[in-house]
């Protein structure tokens, strides 16, 4: 087990800096031909405003007021999984409804102009107001309150996979919802497309596998263990992940504590990677960013375990600072990490060969002011022009 006092701690008590100096790497340069498709990773969903308060030392108790030592505020919902994918260098396209009042102005600002996302799919809807989230990070955990008004209908047709026609793209993520296919997965897939597909809590109990009929589309299934095993009725996560293989090609299942393990039915292989031990802060997103480091192991053509313990490395990291896509790693986080780890004298020398791939990746140039804080504390000092 890599040895927890690599932590990057719990940091100051306000966000600030927008992330500018993240040293670029291009995880794909040695794959990348001029015909290639515009777009490494295509996505699509709903974007909140997430106002994180951070520094509280219990839960809010009925009838008083309780001041927050930190505030941070972020594009979240979908946006938490394509801000992971960019900053881990892939070229990432968002299509999303987003509202005409400041709050939609700011989360498209931030994804623009902050992250280098593309989101000349997605459109500003007139009249309609931004989906809030307000996080309260305490004791390791959050309380969220969400607050949304009803999406009018060129806002849905967005969020469940406009354009028509999706850009060309290496990969897309997709969130499966039980019961409803989504047509773009199947007209992606058809053009070559590879999906990764993700889940959600079946809110209807059924857990009826059959009723993901988009997986037949998909190259990859990335479920937590109770998902997995209540999906196949299996009676450990890793069962349950040989059981998902019979419905698509690469099963990944989450184990929390206790890492991730992966089966790939084409080859046959299996792979399981410990997670690293680290002081947990708020697990906002965190599955996303596990799925934006596989999608890009895998795209760069890793072997399983690598794609693996890249995917736990990039969570791990998310875990320890608070929110969603304020928290997602770049490549000057995760090169610092790799730094840090190798000067503990300590460490378990098997241990650092499991993440030894990413003595090749890593930027040499150590990042100043890490971990660096992306949000800042209010939505912004300045008017629109």
């Amino acid at each position: 087990m890599i040895a927890s006092n690599a932590s990057t701690g719990k940091g100051p008590s306000h966000f600030g800096g927008t992330g500018h100096g993240q040293a670029r790497v291009d995880p794909l340069a040695a794959l990348r031909v001029p015909d290639d498709p515009p777009w490494d990773v295509y996505l699509t969903g709903t974007v909140f405003l997430d106002i994180i308060f951070t520094g509280l030392d219990s839960a809010p108790v009925r009838g008083t007021e309780s001041w927050a030592r930190g505030m941070g505020s972020s594009p979240g919902g979908v946006a938490n999984m394509a801000t992971a994918l960019a900053r881990l260098g892939l070229r990432t396209s968002l299509a999303a409804a987003f509202g005409d009042d400041h709050y939609g102005e700011y989360c498209w600002d931030a994804l623009e102009q902050g992250e280098g996302i593309d989101l000349s799919p997605s459109r500003t809807v007139p009249g309609w107001h931004s989906p809030v989230t307000v996080s309260m990070a305490y004791e390791g955990e959050r309380t969220m309150v969400s607050h949304g008004h009803e999406p009018p209908p060129e806002a849905v047709l967005i969020q469940e996979g406009a354009p028509d026609c999706p850009p060309r793209a290496r990969a897309a993520v997709a969130s499966l919802e039980p019961g409803k296919r989504a047509p773009w997965i199947a007209q992606a897939a058809h053009e070559g497309t590879c999906i990764f597909a993700d889940v959600g809590w079946d809110e209807t109990g059924a857990w009826d596998l059959a009723g993901l009929a988009d997986l037949e589309h998909c190259e990859a299934f990335l479920p937590n263990a109770q998902e997995a095993m209540r999906y196949t009725g299996a009676t450990c996560p890793r069962e349950a992940a040989h059981a998902l293989t019979e419905q698509v090609p690469l099963a990944v299942v989450t184990l929390g504590a206790e890492g991730a393990y992966a089966v790939d039915r084409r080859t046959g292989e299996t792979a399981e990677v410990p997670a690293i031990e680290v002081e947990a802060l708020d697990p906002t997103g965190a599955g996303d960013v596990f799925v934006a480091g596989f999608v890009t192991g895998t795209l760069a053509g890793w072997p399983l375990a690598d794609r693996l313990a890249f995917a736990g490395l990039t969570a791990a990291l998310s875990v320890q600072e608070f929110g969603g896509s304020l928290s997602a790693p770049g490549w000057s986080e995760i090169g610092a990490w790799w730094r840090k780890v190798q000067s503990v004298a300590s460490q378990d020398p098997t241990a650092l060969r499991r993440y030894a791939f990413l003595a090749d990746l890593v930027p040499e140039e150590e990042s100043p002011g890490w971990p660096l804080r992306r949000a800042v504390p209010t939505i912004g000092f300045g008017r629109s022009a």
